[in-house]
């Protein structure tokens, strides 16, 4: 006899996490992390508090969860490009960038961790350890990738990929901390985006075979 759950309870799971898990969000978003409880949360979402601690036996887990969910690219679209054209893989991890950056929750669950952080500076450390570096490794590999190959030069991948990344964030998204209605259009971010592909190949493009 197995002890497995069937795939109809595994469906079941899975969409009660997803119900959590957007109920956590706006919750959070509307009340801000300390006077959001687990309780209200279950409520919201329409589970029990069992099924709720099931899933995430404290709070600071389930904002982990949220975190983690939103950092991902979704659709398949989180896979590093293959190296070999760095141009055109930047570019993609560019746009996959602003992406994400532009999410309607993003900027909201930054202003949480900054609101809450004297209290509550895990926030701080879950939205950097399971948010962020995910992100930026992933970068760092693609780069270390293209040097690999041959068509890079470069000493320090770590920095290259805060340089790129930097160059993006620091128009598309950091301006969106103190000023809320900061919404460049899909032009002037792209445009931004190959500025930074284009800085980084007159910075680290290997000389050409000859």
């Amino acid at each position: 006899m197995t002890t497995e759950p069937s795939a109809y309870h595994q469906r079941v799971a899975e969409q009660k996490k997803a119900a959590i898990l957007r109920a956590a969000t706006r919750l959070f978003l509307e009340g801000g992390y300390d006077r959001t409880s687990l309780a209200k949360i279950a409520e919201a979402a329409e589970v029990s508090k069992a099924t709720l601690f099931k899933q995430f036996p404290t709070k600071a887990a389930l904002f982990d969860a949220i975190v983690t969910t939103s950092w991902q690219a979704g659709d398949g679209d989180d896979a590093v490009p293959p190296p070999g054209n760095p141009s055109a893989g930047l570019a993609l991890i560019g746009r996959r960038y602003v992406a994400l950056l532009t999410r309607p929750d993003m900027a909201d669950l930054f202003r949480i961790v900054i609101a809450e952080l004297p209290r509550f500076p895990e926030l701080a450390e879950s939205q950097f350890n399971r948010g962020k570096m995910p992100y930026f490794d992933s970068v760092r590999r693609y780069l270390e990738a293209e040097r690999a190959v041959g068509t890079v030069v470069l000493d320090d991948p770590e920095l290259a990929a805060t340089q790129f990344l930097g160059m993006i964030s620091n128009y598309v998204f950091w301006p969106r901390m103190l000023l809320p209605h900061w919404a460049p259009d899909r032009a002037s971010m792209e445009h931004v985006v190959d500025e930074a592909v284009a800085m980084m190949a007159a910075r680290y493009a290997a000389p050409p075979r000859g």
